[in-house]
């Protein structure tokens, strides 16, 4: 009996994977299936102008921030208004030019961090991903300890809390890490064959720094403030907010860039075919910057939590046990999170790139693919989009690590965190803007792998076969699992009838 229902389930697996193999491309040769021909229109015009008020009134107030102690301590008299509201007098902690530097070397290590990783994953793409996922544990632990040494305890616990649960993720995913360097290997693969994508995650990580300039420059104004402790803070709480979302609309506006570059070099089959249509990344730059960006800045804002929570849930959820009632809330967070994904996922992006569609739509069309084709199975287990956030890290600790150093040199008190965080949140951006090119040739690849699978064996037959070996284990497990299950539930049946009354 049980032998009959494994290999129906093996037919099953083979047949949907067969089934995936065989799905033709939407019409009859790539140019008709790419969006270069398709009238694109403005989507989510509305975030478009929620993100640019946004950043000119950030900007305006930056500037307003770092020139009240610009070469003159309260050069606007803010002290009045904050020693009403605080109660403070002669608390200043400096002018904006004493800090200033400290977040330029944040920048510049950022930068080159980034710029660094890029070359050497050309190289070494295999080591580099191993020695960023093990040595991330181990930097988090000696930043722990020595916040101790220094006798700041809160960001000691914090970081010793940071390396437990990376390590523990670690050990949850460590089987999945062969498959997904593989991934990652073909990734830059791709992205290494496409040196002008290569130039756009550079050009725009320039941008980015040119607008962290100003940024750091408010950010220096506020630390050099007369405000008291926790008013700082909370200042510098919003403006690292603000930073978080202008990194990822940059970033997922290289990601809308490379992927629909990518997407067109698999269609027609090499970026040297004769089909490739004329000034492909031109194009799409500007379809990324006019009538998509309002998806983009859209989808910035919660796309990266989201993935975030659905990781860490996924690691608790698969070593919880029996433990029913645990397994029962992480459940419900789980279906909830899940839910989210749909409407708000990475693989959006591609869609944006290739349809020009809205946002929602984008993720909601991408998923059901996945869905409909059995491809969300490997996604699932694929780990890339976690290395990468472990590269991007341990850039942003290394860049924290030196600004901070350099403060506590100066001044061994509360700004050291202060200058330390948010230049570790700089680090972060820069860094990720580099290793968002390879993220989206991950979600490329996939994406066009749900679309017509003989898309990849065209470009890598021998990565073809993994892939497809890698979905018929994945659906062999999950229907292994859902046997388990229902046999579970029929004994517990069972057992609740033959109980006595």
């Amino acid at each position: 009996m049980n032998d009959s229902h494994s290999s129906s389930s093996d037919s099953t697996s083979k047949a949907a994977i067969d089934q995936n193999v065989g799905r033709s491309r939407r019409n009859g040769n790539g140019d008709q299936i790419l969006a270069t021909d398709i009238p694109r229109h403005w989507h989510d015009i509305f975030w478009l102008g929620v993100f640019l008020f946004h950043l000119m009134g950030l900007a305006l107030a930056l500037a307003v921030l770092g020139l009240n102690r610009f070469k003159k301590s309260d050069r606007f008299n803010f002290d009045r208004y904050t020693n009403n509201i605080t109660g403070t007098v002669g608390n200043s902690h400096g002018l904006t030019e004493d800090y200033w530097p400290m977040y330029g070397l944040g920048g510049g290590v950022g930068t080159v961090l980034g710029w660094a990783w890029l070359l050497l994953l050309g190289f070494q793409a295999n080591h580099m991903m191993k020695i960023s996922v093990h040595i991330l544990t181990t930097y988090l632990a000696v930043v722990s300890v020595l916040c101790f040494w220094s006798e700041h305890f809160f960001w000691g616990v914090t970081f010793a809390i940071g390396a437990a649960l990376q390590f523990l993720y670690v050990i949850s995913v460590i089987d999945r890490l062969p498959f997904t360097m593989l991934v990652l290997q073909k990734a830059v693969k791709m992205v290494w064959s496409l040196p002008e994508v290569m130039r756009v995650s550079y050009a725009f990580m320039l941008v980015m720094l040119l607008w962290m300039g100003l940024w750091s420059f408010g950010a220096a104004g506020v630390v050099a403030s007369n405000i008291n402790l926790n008013g700082r803070w909370w200042l510098l709480v919003v403006l690292s907010l603000s930073l978080f979302w202008t990194g990822a609309v940059l970033c997922n506006t290289v990601h809308v860039i490379v992927s629909g570059m990518v997407f067109l070099v698999l269609i027609h089959g090499g970026r040297e075919a004769g089909s490739m249509p004329p000034n492909s990344l031109m194009k799409s730059l500007r379809y990324s910057v006019t009538k998509s960006f309002g998806s983009i800045c859209y989808g910035s804002l919660f796309t990266a939590a989201i993935r975030t929570l659905r990781w860490e849930i996924r690691g608790l959820r698969s070593k919880i046990g029996k433990n029913e009632c645990l397994l029962c809330c992480v459940d419900f967070l789980f279906h909830l999170v899940e839910t989210l994904v749909r409407f708000f996922n990475k693989y959006a992006y591609v869609q944006i790139a290739v349809y020009g569609k809205s946002f929602n739509r984008s993720a909601r069309d991408a998923w059901e693919l996945f869905q409909s084709t059995g491809v969300e199975a490997i996604i699932a287990y694929d780990c890339s989009g976690a290395v990468l956030l472990m590269v991007t890290l341990l850039g942003g600790l290394i860049t924290g690590t030196c600004s901070a150093v350099w403060t506590h040199i100066k001044w061994d008190d509360d700004r050291v965190t202060m200058v330390g965080s948010t230049a570790m949140l700089m680090g972060m951006v820069l860094v990720g803007l580099a290793m968002v090119v390879v993220e989206s040739a991950v979600t490329s690849i996939y994406i066009c792998y749900a679309e017509d699978s003989l898309l990849i064996h065209r470009w890598d037959a021998e990565f073809f076969n993994q892939l497809s070996e890698a979905l018929h284990q994945r659906l062999q497990h999950r229907s292994s699992r859902a046997r388990e299950v229902l046999t579970q539930n029929r004994l517990n049946v069972g057992i609740q009838e033959n109980a006595p009354l």
